[in-house]
């Protein structure tokens, strides 16, 4: 059905003549005439019957006359939801991990409360949060890969960097620190059992391209999704694994630093490609560049 034709129904439910539905929409009686006749056909029912020399809505007309109401606010609401030059206004779906959320999605959460948008938020490891992106089920992906061992995605998604973050190896406490580049630290580890992540396989990778520049395959024992978890495994001296300096450090651990290169951990935000002239897309994704050149 047109909305043209909608249009004039509601308007003729409201105002009961043709003639002033003419007037006030600056059509002639004649095509409003022919517009309902047209949509009494789209419809399959009679709209009209004639009452004296004037005519009203039957029965089918004002249900359809009352669906038409519904149906136009949708086409408006739609229209605006779609003009990128209209207030961005509707809910902006996010899957990230537990991190970028903390970081970088909690802190826009009262910037957005002056606007039409609204974040629904979903805790997911990299791997998981790209896949709810390829199926559309979710608008944005905070991810996150290693400078060392470095994430390639498709071309379905762009991505843009959000921040890095340095990561340390976890050992327990009575471990010598003797210093050394990233490989000589690692090496001296070639023994231990390894702890890696349960849920995406970037701390592993990093681990084993280590591993590889100092000449063994890590023994990868544990798998722990919590950072919590993985300082519990090491202070109980079941292994070793990588913990982000940012951390506070529990007793029983100690954080030896990784340099020469660098363990860097680099967050990335990630959409549909094309998807980000979405308005309230575009009004998340602006926020985040924006706290990324924050110094």
């Amino acid at each position: 059905m047109e909305t043209r034709r909608l249009e004039l129904l509601v308007a003729l439910a409201r105002l009961g003549s043709m003639r002033e539905v003419a007037d006030e929409l600056g059509v002639t009686t004649s095509t409003v005439s022919q517009q309902i006749a047209a949509l009494a056909r789209e419809a399959g029912a009679a709209l009209l019957e004639p009452v004296g020399r004037r005519v009203r809505l039957t029965p089918a007309g004002r249900r359809l006359a009352d669906h038409a109401v519904t149906i136009l606010a949708a086409v408006d609401a739609a229209r605006a939801d779609l003009d990128p030059d209209a207030e961005p206004a509707g809910s902006v779906r996010v899957a990230g991990f537990a991190t970028a959320i903390r970081r970088s999605l909690v802190p826009l959460l009262a910037s957005l409360r002056g606007t039409r948008v609204q974040m629904l938020i979903a805790e997911h490891e990299p791997s998981e949060a790209l896949d709810l992106l390829a199926e559309d089920a979710v608008d944005l992906a905070l991810v996150y890969d290693y400078a060392l061992a470095p994430r390639t995605l498709d071309d379905r998604f762009e991505a843009t960097p959000l921040w890095t973050a340095r990561w340390g190896l976890a050992v327990p406490a009575g471990t010598a620190d003797v210093g050394g580049t990233a490989h000589a630290v690692v090496a001296r580890h070639r023994d231990a059992d390894w702890i890696v992540n349960s849920r995406n396989d970037a701390d592993e990778r990093v681990v084993a391209a280590l591993a590889a520049h100092a000449g063994f395959t890590p023994r990868i024992v544990h798998r722990a999704d919590s950072l919590d978890l993985v300082q519990d495994l090491v202070a109980a001296g079941l292994g070793v694994g990588l913990l982000a300096e940012s951390v506070a450090v529990r007793e029983g651990v100690r954080l030896l630093p990784l340099r020469g290169p660098d363990v860097l951990l680099r967050a990335f935000a990630v959409v549909r490609r094309g998807r980000d002239a979405w308005a309230p897309l575009a009004l998340v994704a602006g926020r985040l560049a924006e706290r990324r050149r924050t110094p």
